[in-house]
């Protein structure tokens, strides 16, 4: 697996420390200012999103403290939107072999709808793992890679997961990663344990759209539950399709959810650095959107900044 094996093994080691593992990973939306930042979307007691919202109507609460928003935009394509990266990680293991005319097409229909991304970063994995980014101009190419890709070999979706989300902490604004794959893990060198640390301590949104029709009928509700945990813990959401008008379901309601997400970010107000995992509830602040139902992460790991 050369560097990619060697990067996840390293992580492995240093799982057994969230401060370590999750060193670097708050987002910056403006230079020198480092904030606390929560991907958030806003959906009504029929599950429609909400996309209209301001400042004023969230309330962000850490550890039982009210604290001051300092960093609102919304995630449509307005000019007060952060920047956009986009991350597909895409299963190419042999167990994909019956879904991946599936999985393809829909990840280039998906992919073809976000021109305002900045970046776009492919990483398709099998028993290895292979990373690379891509502009708008380089489309083209990430298409040819995708289709290119043959099914093979064993599954190391946690590896792939952990070294998306170890590169994308360089990343200042909102990153969006989807992860298309059958959902069972057979070759990583990291634990569930150790990417679910990771899952939660990065501030990536994580979209899953897990094709589990060919799965067997015992492992199916495992990998089913696992797949909506990752998704979740970030703020968003899994979906398994059976057939490509489910895919196409799938990746509009994913493309919704991202324009209608909002960027709330914060500095807290316990300044203390001691790796510990710090409990934020966001709640909105209008009595008419009581039933509403928000999607976010529920938390962050307070690090030592760098120099301290």
């Amino acid at each position: 697996m050369g560097m990619f094996r060697a990067g996840v093994l390293a992580m492995t080691t240093l799982a057994a420390s969230a401060v370590a593992l999750v060193e670097g990973q708050q987002a910056t939306f403006r230079g020198g200012i480092d904030l606390m930042s929560f991907g958030v979307t806003v959906t009504d007691r029929r599950g429609n999103l909400i996309a209209d919202l301001n400042a004023e109507d969230f309330e962000i609460v850490e550890e039982g403290r009210k604290q001051t928003i300092s960093y609102f935009a919304r995630g449509d394509r307005s000019a007060s939107a952060p920047a956009l990266h986009i991350g597909l990680l895409f299963d190419t293991s042999g167990s994909m072999g019956e879904d991946i005319k599936l999985a393809r097409s829909a990840a280039v229909r998906f992919l073809n709808t976000l021109g305002d991304a900045v970046d776009m970063t492919l990483v398709d994995f099998d028993t290895e793992v292979r990373v690379a980014t891509y502009g708008q101009r380089d489309f083209p190419r990430m298409v040819e890679r995708i289709r290119g890709r043959q099914p093979g070999g064993w599954t190391a979706m946690y590896d792939a997961l952990g070294v998306y989300l170890d590169g994308a902490a360089e990343n200042e604004g909102r990153t969006i990663l989807v992860l298309y794959t059958d959902g069972g893990d057979t070759r990583s060198a990291i634990t569930v344990g150790d990417v679910m640390t990771l899952v939660r301590a990065s501030d990536v949104t994580i979209y899953a759209v897990g094709f589990l029709e060919h799965q067997s009928s015992g492992s199916r509700l495992a990998q089913r539950m696992g797949l909506m945990e990752i998704a979740e813990t970030t703020g968003g959401q899994a979906f398994f399709p059976s057939a490509m008008k489910d895919v196409e379901v799938a990746y509009d309601k994913i493309l919704a959810q991202i324009r209608a997400q909002y960027s709330l970010g914060y500095s807290s107000t316990d300044t203390a650095r001691d790796g510990r995992w710090r409990k934020v509830e966001i709640k909105l602040t209008r009595q008419e959107l009581k039933d509403a139902r928000i999607q976010s992460r529920k938390g962050y790991f307070a690090l030592f900044k760098e120099g301290q």
